[in-house]
Order: structure tokens, then sequence, then C-alpha cells
């Protein structure tokens, strides 16, 4: 039987320059290497509990070309790529040229390259809000007869759709099947705890990642165990 490992694609991106601080985390490549890495790091970890004689190292181990990794699915949205106005100038801003649209695009367009990785979209709610930033709020409190708001104290508060759907329908479908007796969740959200749950009901070991950050209580209480993916050294290629 083999691990498949499912991905909180927003979770991962905010994770990634601590887990990976040796990496760029602005390079979509840097990033599947992680996301490679991470998934060969809980295969090894597997491997060697079974065969403790086996040595494998995560760093130049190919679980794509084993029968070990069963996919690695990756959930995430696409981002917006409306036109919009700025809260306060009320400026025309085109979402699609922003640095974060291209990049999340850059970093899709590359995982759709990658062997044996399942990227999932969702989509972001076109009803969203302007919501000041937490340093723009503390600006305000600290003076509050004084301080100016621009454009450049809010963000965008927007809702994914549909991530929860489709990682609790993959689950549910592996689980069922009997494709794979181990699922590692690299994810924070109790969002995620049904699907957990369900897993565990059909006797699929799940395993959390949260890459060295917070998970919620609920979360935490419903999985086998916990691990923290973390690599600081040099990238290396397998031969």
């Amino acid at each position: 039987m083999s691990t498949a490992i499912v991905v909180d694609g927003a979770f991962f991106l905010r994770r990634f320059r601590s887990s990976f601080p040796s990496l760029d985390s602005n390079d979509p490549k840097d990033i599947a290497w992680g996301l490679t890495y991470l998934a060969g790091w809980h295969i090894a970890l597997k491997r060697r509990a079974e065969l403790p004689d086996e040595t494998l190292e995560p760093n130049t181990f190919r679980p794509q070309e084993t029968s070990h990794l069963y996919r690695v699915f990756f959930y995430d949205c696409a981002p917006l790529t409306k036109k919009v106005h700025r809260p306060v100038s009320k400026r025309s801003l085109d979402l699609s040229k922003t640095e974060t649209a291209l990049f999340r695009i850059a970093v899709h367009e590359h995982l759709k390259t990658v062997r044996k990785v399942a990227l999932r979209l969702g989509r972001l709610n076109d009803d969203f809000i302007w919501r000041p930033k937490p340093e723009a709020m503390k600006k305000w409190l600290l003076d509050t007869a004084n301080f100016v708001p621009d454009d450049t104290d809010f963000e965008l508060d927007v809702v994914q759709k549909g991530v929860d759907m489709r990682l609790g329908l993959d689950v549910a479908s592996m689980a069922f099947k009997r494709q794979v007796d181990q699922i590692i969740l690299v994810a924070a959200d109790a969002d995620f705890v049904p699907a957990v749950k369900l897993a565990r009901r059909e006797g699929i070991d799940v395993v959390l990642d949260t890459m060295g950050g917070h998970a919620a209580h609920d979360l935490v209480s419903h999985v086998d165990g916990v691990r923290n993916c973390r690599f600081a050294g040099q990238k290396k290629e397998a031969e």
C-alpha cells in the first residue's frame, strides 16, 4: 500500500519560508522541489519504520518514481483576475497583474508539470471586502486623532470556495477504494476534521504535518500523529 500527500496549498505557501529557509519562496521551481522533498521525507520515515536497515536520503530520493507514493494532492484557489477600485483613492486596480496573482499562476502552472502532483483548484469568492491590515489598526489605535489611512493600509479579504469539498471527496475516494494506507495531511484548519475522521474510520493512518506552525486543536485531536518537515540544507538533485 502507498501514501498520499494531501496539501492545503495556501497553508503550505505561508509556511514555506519557515520550513525551507534555504530555498527561494518566490521561485515556483523551489516550491515544487520543497513539495517533493516533503513527500520523500514522510515516505522515508514510513519505510524506515517498516525496514529499519534501509537507508533513504529524502534530499535525493525520488518518491514520484516509487509505488510508495500514490500521489501529491495540492489544493489551492486560482487568483482573482478582475478589475477593482482601491479603497481610499478609488483608483482602478487590475488584480491579474498584481505580484500575488502572477506568483500564484506561475506556481500552479509549474506544479501541473511535476510528476504525480495533482493540482486541485477551487475559487475565490468574488464578493470580497477591503479590510484594514493589522499594522494599520495598530497605528490607528495609537493615534486615532491624526491617523489618515491610505490604500496601502488595506488588503483584500477573500474567501476560498471548493477547497474543503475537493479535499474531502479525494480523501473519501482513497479511503473507500483502499488506494492508500496512509495519508499525510499538510494543513492546520479545523475544516478538514470531517475528512480526517472519515479516513481514520476506514483504517487509514492519518499523519498531520504542520510545518512548524500552529494547527487547530480539533484537527490535532483527530489524527494519528503530528510531524514537522523542515529542510535547511542545500538542494540536491537525484541522479
